[in-house]
C-alpha cells in the first residue's frame, strides 16, 4: 500500500512492478528468512546431529524445510495477489506457468538462507545477515521499480541477483504476456539454485562446532 502511494501516477507498468516486487519479497525473502531461522535453530539446538545419523542428504533436508514454509506462505501469497490487483487496479492474466515459477523462485534464496543459518555464529547474526541480503537484492535490479527508474550500475548488479529473474518471470505469468524471456529467467533461477545447493553440500556442517 505504501509503495502504491508513490507509484499511483506512474502508470500501469510501474504498478505492476510494485505488485510483483511484493510477491518476490514474500516468495523469495520471506522463505529465505524462515529457512535461515529454522536451520539456525536446529543447529544451535544440536538437532543436526540427529539428521547426520540418518541416510539424508543436506540438500534434501533444506528442500523439505522450504516445502513446509512454502506451503504455509501460499495463503498470504494468494491474498497479496488478489488484494494487490484490486488496490492497484491491475488486470491479472494468470498463466499456468505460475505453478513452476513460484517454487523455482523460492529455491535459490532458500538455499542461501540455509547457508546463512549454517555458518552464522549466533541466531542474531544470522537474522541480521539475512535481512541485509534481502534489502540489497530488493534494491538492485528491476524488482520493485522499472529499469528506466534505476541507475545503470544497479541494473548491471541486478543481473547477478536471482530476484531480478524471479520478478521478471512473475510479471509475465501474472500480468502477461509470456515471452521468450521467461526461458532465460528459468535458466538463471535454475543456475542460482544449483549453485546454492552445491554450496550447501560443501559448506553446511551436520555438527555444530
Amino acid at each position: 500500500m505504501a509503495l502504491s502511494v508513490f507509484a499511483r501516477d506512474s502508470g500501469v507498468e510501474t504498478l505492476g512492478y510494485v505488485l510483483t516486487g511484493n510477491l518476490v519479497l514474500s516468495i523469495m525473502f520471506g522463505n529465505q528468512n524462515n529457512v535461515q531461522s529454522h536451520v539456525g535453530y536446529i543447529r544451535f539446538q544440536g538437532m543436526l546431529d540427529y539428521f547426520a545419523s540418518l541416510p539424508v542428504r543436506k540438500q534434501t533436508l533444506v528442500l523439505a524445510i522450504l516445502c513446509a514454509f512454502l506451503l504455509l506462505s501460499l495463503p498470504s501469497l494468494v491474498a497479496t495477489i488478489l488484494f494487490g490487483a484490486w488496490l492497484l487496479d491491475i488486470p491479472i492474466r494468470l498463466s499456468p506457468l505460475i505453478m513452476l515459477v513460484v517454487p523455482l523462485s523460492a529455491l535459490p534464496m532458500a538455499g542461501l538462507g540455509a547457508l546463512i543459518g549454517a555458518i552464522a555464529r549466533t541466531p542474531e547474526e544470522g537474522g541480521a545477515i539475512s535481512l541485509v541480503v534481502s534489502l540489497v537484492m530488493l534494491g538492485i535490479g528491476p524488482v520493485v521499480a522499472p529499469p528506466e527508474r534505476l541507475p545503470a550500475v544497479l541494473l548491471t548488479l541486478g543481473k547477478f541477483s536471482p530476484a531480478t529473474y524471479a520478478a521478471s518471470a512473475l510479471r509475465q505469468v501474472l500480468l502477461g504476456p509470456v515471452t521468450g524471456q521467461i526461458l532465460w529467467d528459468f535458466v538463471a533461477l535454475s543456475g542460482f539454485t544449483c549453485l546454492a545447493f552445491w554450496l550447501i553440500g560443501r559448506k553446511m556442517d551436520w555438527r555444530n562446532q
